[in-house]
Order: structure tokens, then sequence, then C-alpha cells
């Protein structure tokens, strides 16, 4: 139980929660226990819960979410970085509310006016030459559908990842995927290879001034401070591969996340994806960027990851935040590329129905209007530096890592070789962080990766008290 792992009689005052005025309503719903005991017979047994007691949630506000007996706690893992403007934001609701009293669904088989005016909507925020818009219902339907389209476009057949990636679980994304974590012993889709990952805190290059952003990984370098020699090493060694292990006539495209998310946060060293996105582009594939945990503002500097890397995709997909945590996903790209999938007839039921095109547009409306991307820049960078003192501090944090409100924050039993933190120290940190008020996500290969990706409506004080909480969770380690 929480409670027996978490010594707080040690402690006179423990770091106490921003203010809210926000009053949950009374729970009223089934027992924790019968929850358990539906979840055990009636769902799904793979079904992954956080926490030794898993953490039943009744309702949400912003950044906040309450349990069952109304205890508070601040969401800084945004639904796994899916809640983008905040949890039950008043504009979506009643924008829902509105538009399932005039029409719910209606596929696309006839017009319907929200999915026009929300496809114009998501388009302007896109290079011009990226128009044509795919509306579907989750990142890994995106990120299949992208496929298609790469394969399709180019008459080619093999498509290039990078290992530590993630772009989904359905059966052709986990072939995509990089992780045996997400792979079933079955036979994988042929045709996905996967290239080095360039991680510059772990891989074979990388220093202290490989990395766009505030903060850099503690490792010696020759780079100087204008480049980065670790991105073209690792340039070369993609370039290598292409040559031995494809067709002479090149590959149908490459995949990847702007930073890398489920993987832990990692960011590429500078100027490695252009290098990537012109070599493939010579080749005659297609660049594809997931941009489902870096889109619509999180990253700060950009609203689109992709633009941190100076480059223009042939094909970006999107999901998560996209909806706010409705189930909404679309795929952009070129009318050239967009024509090759007319040769057969493609079609998605609930793509694009009216609550979807709504929610969507009211997502990029509230992004705009509150102002949601500079407060992913001024509040994430405050973190950011803030996260890296504990750096000094602790001898469980090897490396602090991000842009805007996409951070990763990687433990480790010994910061010399970089051995990850023992799973059960790990799991006590997170524990503890919960039990002070702080929801923590988790990642990497060896789950050491605390991955913090908060609703963009946080604010300094959140930040703030972020840090107090898991310098406190250190200090028992």
């Amino acid at each position: 139980m929480r409670d027996k792992i978490f010594n707080f009689r040690r402690y006179s005052s423990l770091p106490k929660l921003p203010e809210c005025d926000f009053v949950p309503n009374q729970y009223k719903g089934p027992s924790f226990k019968k929850m358990a005991d539906i979840r055990k017979s009636c769902l799904n047994p793979v079904l992954t819960t956080y926490y030794s007691k898993p953490l039943a949630v009744h309702q949400g506000h912003k950044q906040w979410l309450f349990d069952l007996d109304g205890k508070r706690y601040l969401d800084m893992f945004g639904g796994i970085c899916t809640v983008s403007v905040g949890h039950s934001h008043p504009r979506i609701s009643e924008a829902v509310n509105e538009q399932i009293r005039t029409l719910g669904h209606c596929s696309n088989v006839y017009y319907h006016p929200k999915i026009h005016e929300y496809a114009e909507k998501l388009a302007s925020k896109l290079p011009d030459k990226l128009k044509v818009i795919y509306f579907v219902n989750s990142g890994s339907e995106a990120n299949d559908l992208a496929v298609l389209l790469a394969r399709s476009f180019t008459g080619k057949h093999n498509i290039v990842s990078f290992q530590n990636c993630y772009h989904g679980m359905t059966y052709q994304t986990m072939a995509l995927t990089s992780n045996g974590y997400y792979k079933y012993p079955v036979m994988q889709n042929p045709g996905f290879f996967k290239t080095m990952n360039p991680d510059v805190y772990k891989g074979i290059w990388g220093g202290s001034h490989c990395r766009e952003g505030p903060v850099q990984a503690d490792r010696s370098c020759s780079c100087k401070i204008a480049e980065c020699e670790a991105g073209q090493n690792y340039l070369n060694q993609f370039q290598e591969e292409l040559k031995y292990e494809f067709p002479a006539n090149g590959i149908a495209g490459i995949f990847a996340e702007s930073i890398q998310g489920v993987g832990g946060v990692v960011q590429y060293p500078t100027n490695y994806i252009k290098g990537v996105y012109a070599t493939v582009k010579a080749s005659g594939g297609v660049f594809v960027s997931d941009e489902v945990q870096t889109g619509f503002g999180r990253t700060g500097d950009h609203f689109w990851g992709f633009e941190s890397h100076d480059i223009e995709p042939d094909i970006v997909t999107m999901a998560k935040g996209i909806g706010n945590g409705f189930p909404l996903a679309a795929v952009a790209t070129t009318a050239e590329v967009a024509q090759s999938l007319t040769k057969a007839t493609h079609f998605n039921t609930f793509g694009g129905n009216p609550i979807s095109s709504i929610v969507g547009l009211t997502v990029l409306n509230i992004i705009e209007e509150e102002n949601l991307q500079e407060n992913s820049k001024k509040v994430g960078t405050h973190l950011l530096l803030e996260l890296e003192k504990l750096k000094e501090h602790s001898a469980n944090v090897g490396d602090v890592r991000g842009q805007g409100l996409m951070i990763g924050v990687e433990l480790v039993s010994d910061k010399a070789t970089r051995a990850p933190l023992e799973s059960s120290k790990f799991m006590t940190l997170w524990e503890n962080c919960l039990e002070m008020g702080v929801i923590l996500g988790k990642g990497g290969l060896h789950g050491n990766v605390l991955r913090i990706k908060p609703p963009m409506c946080i604010t300094k004080e959140d930040a703030d008290f972020t840090v107090e909480v898991l310098q406190l969770a250190l200090n028992q380690l």
C-alpha cells in the first residue's frame, strides 16, 4: 500500500499543493473493489495500471485530477501527453453539448459543415504544401495510414524508423515501433527496419553541445558550440546503413518522432534530422513526422516539433493533444502524395465526424486564445532549468532533457556508467510523488525515465511544487 512506502512522520512540513478553488462533485459510482472485480472479469487482462494500488480517478479540472475520495492531484502527465488544454475544459464541454444536440453523427459520404471548418483551420497551422487532411481515431491508426501513403506514393516497400521509437500498437505499427515491451511473439509485418538511435546521453556519440533546447547532457565532447560532430557521425552511420541494407533505388520512407516520447523523451543531436531528411528525399523516399506527442505547441518554440529541425515533412501524423483526450487523430500530406491513395477507396466511418471535428476546432481556438504555446515555453523552460539543478544534488538524476512541456528525467544508479535506477527504487520514488500529490509518467526501455507532459495550462507555481516533491522523493533514495 502507498501509505507504507513513505515515512511522512519524519517531516514537519511537506510541499503544499498550489491553491485551487474548484470543488469536485461527490463520487456516487461503484466502489473501488467493484471496479477491480469488473476489471478482472470483464476487461482486457493486459490492461496496465500504474502504482501498487491503482489510482481511481473521478473528476478532472484544468491541471487537476480528483480521486474517488476527492483527494486532489497535480497531473504532470496529462493522460499520457494527451490532455493539452486542461481537463474538462468548459469551452469543449459546451461545444460538444451544442453539437450533439444538433447532429451527433454524419459519415463523410455526405457533407457536414464541421469537418470542412476544422480541416481548413488545421491546414492553416501547417506548411503550405501540407493541405490534405485525413481524419482518423488514434495515433496508431494515423501512423498505419501514413505507411500506406508512403508505400503507395513511392512504389517502394521498405520503411525505416529509429531504435527506441514508438509509433503505435496495431499489428502493422507494432513492427514500426522499436521496443520489445510492445511486441508480441508473432511474425512481424515485413518491410520494417530500424536504424541506430542517435541518443546523445547514452549513445556512441554525444556531448554537452548537441541538443536544441535549454538543457544539455553532462558528457564531454569535442563539438564546438555552433556545430555538433555527434550529429554528423550518426548521419554517416545512417547513410552507410542505407548503402548496405536496402536496394539501390532507396526506401519508401522514414518515420521519426520529433522528440521520442515513450522511449524516454530522447532528443536528437543538432542537424541530424535535417541530414536524414535530405538523405531520404535524395533517395526518392518520403519523410513522415510523428507529431502525436510533440505537436500543438507542446515544445514551446514551435507549433510542430519538426519545425525545430528546420524541415517540411511529406506526411505528418498527429493525435493525443489534438482532441484533449477525445478519440481524434489526423494525417496531413501533400496533394501529390494524397493522389496516390486514389488507386482504391479509402474510408473511415468515424473520422472527422461532427463531434470530433468540433472538439478539434475548439482545441485549436483555445491554444491560440489562451496562449498555451507561449505558456509551454515559459513554464516549461523554467521547469527544465529547475529540474537540471537536481542533478547537482542527487546521485540518481543522470539526465534532464526536453523542450517546452515535453520533459524527461532519467534516473540512474550510477552516473558514470549511466546504469538505470533499479526498478524497485524507481517505483518507490514514483509512488512517493503520487502520495505527495504529483502524477508523473514513466518511460524508456528500462522504465527509468520520469515523463513530464502536463496540460499546457500549468503555472510556474505548479512547476515549483513538482520540483519540491521530486527533490524530497529523491532524498529518500
